[in-house]
């Protein structure tokens, strides 16, 4: 479970930049909450508002850009321990509308839990080599913190954990220490790290070819859960499958007792984009995986993003703390009957073009006071009331745009 995402000099965002799941001491939805009775409790949702061109995709790019840092060399030598890896492989760029910034490596520094341990992990890379790099433990609820290893350039000094002999401390320059040990050694302080970056899902629906990108699953209890999703959703569907000979995807519905099928192509935009979305979620709520995604309400009814959003924040449905990040310009879902104030996050670039990211939670009135839990969020965005759109500002105030 992810529990915090640092990073720094990526695409639009300069500076430090902290992106919390850990929720607030607030009363909103607490029964929706991943809970450990030893420490924090985390958001099972948050969902990235703003403008065009704010940061928001770039914010998902930049922990997909980690995770696939770590994941891709060792699923690149078939060396995974997760026999589905589902992940968009992002490439580090520095921020580029200064002198200075090219010159400086892109940092990123993630907190996650995995089987009754936080692992701090933290990478610094510059022209596609690893500056510094370290992994560090401890309990959860625990205090000590152990240091698995740490890098500086090409000096490698490993903690009490892995030092064994035996065990190289030379590596690829271009190669992370720990996707480099999860390929040549079965170290119990690296396999759960292993096994939770490999979890991950990231997918992004910019391209729109990914709407016919469908993940087949022979499991039949998983089927099953899928056919009742989009049955929830009043898509009738009563099954599907996949003709190896035709190359075609066809799903089936039962009218007045007869079979019929339907070619996925003549499938409509919103039901492709369930087929293609809905395998991929339902594996991570039973498996606890964090997804990713951008443009998730791309070709989406708000009512069945809605829905999506609800499959998460349903502890009965969400028993293993899968969570679900993603980007969104639907301002029908940004209601307090749908979110806690700590999952709404905005990101929005200054002057200087740099991008910035605060949550709803974030944001205070003028009497230093946080935003009420019963107000109209939508409403107030629209209004500029949580860091104007300068677009809508300009509409907002008579402008002209010629």
């Amino acid at each position: 479970m992810l529990s915090q995402f640092s990073f720094s000099n990526f695409r639009s965002y300069k500076t430090d930049t902290t992106f919390d799941f850990q929720a607030e001491a607030i009363p909103e939805f607490e029964e929706s909450l991943i809970t450990d009775e030893k420490t924090t409790p985390l958001l099972p949702v948050s969902a990235i508002y703003g403008p065009n061109g704010g940061g928001k995709t770039n914010l998902l790019r930049a922990l997909s850009c980690l995770i696939s840092t770590v994941v891709k060399p060792i699923y690149d030598l078939d060396k995974n321990r997760n026999n589905l890896v589902i992940q968009d492989v992002i490439e580090s760029e520095p921020f580029l509308f200064d002198s200075e910034s090219s010159k400086n490596p892109t940092e990123f520094e993630v907190y996650f839990r995995t089987e009754g341990k936080e692992y701090r992990y933290y990478i610094a890379i510059k022209d596609s080599e690893i500056v510094s790099e370290y992994l560090y433990w401890r309990a959860l609820g625990g205090k000590r913190t152990g240091t698995v290893f740490t890098r500086e350039g090409s000096n490698i000094e490993l903690g009490p954990a892995i030092k064994k002999n035996g065990i190289n401390r030379q590596v690829n320059p271009k190669m992370p220490y720990l996707s480099f040990l999860a390929i040549n050694y079965d170290l119990e302080p690296i396999v759960p790290v292993q096994r939770w970056f490999e979890s991950c899902i990231s997918h992004s629906y910019d391209d729109p070819e990914l709407d016919r990108r469908i993940m087949m699953i022979d499991d039949s209890e998983t089927k099953k859960l899928i056919i009742r999703a989009l049955n929830d959703l009043g898509i009738d569907i009563s099954d599907y499958r996949y003709i190896k000979e035709e190359k075609k995807f066809y799903t089936e519905r039962i009218i007045n007792g007869e079979k019929y099928s339907l070619s996925f192509d003549a499938e409509s935009d919103g039901t492709k984009k369930l087929l293609s979305t809905l395998p991929m979620l339902i594996v991570a709520l039973k498996e606890g995986r964090l997804v990713i995604i951008d443009e998730l309400d791309s070709k989406l009814h708000p009512k069945l993003l809605r829905y999506i959003i609800s499959l998460f924040k349903n502890k009965e449905l969400n028993r293993n703390g899968a969570q679900l990040l993603f980007t969104s310009h639907d301002m029908t879902t940004m209601r307090n009957t749908v979110f806690r104030r700590d999952e709404i996050w905005f990101a929005a670039t200054d002057m200087k073009h740099e991008s910035q990211i605060y949550s709803l939670y974030d944001i205070r009135n003028a009497d230093d006071s946080h935003i009420n839990n019963k107000s109209a969020y939508d409403k107030q965005y629209l209004e500029g009331r949580y860091g104007a759109d300068p677009y809508l500002e300009n509409m907002l105030n008579g402008g002209s745009f010629v």
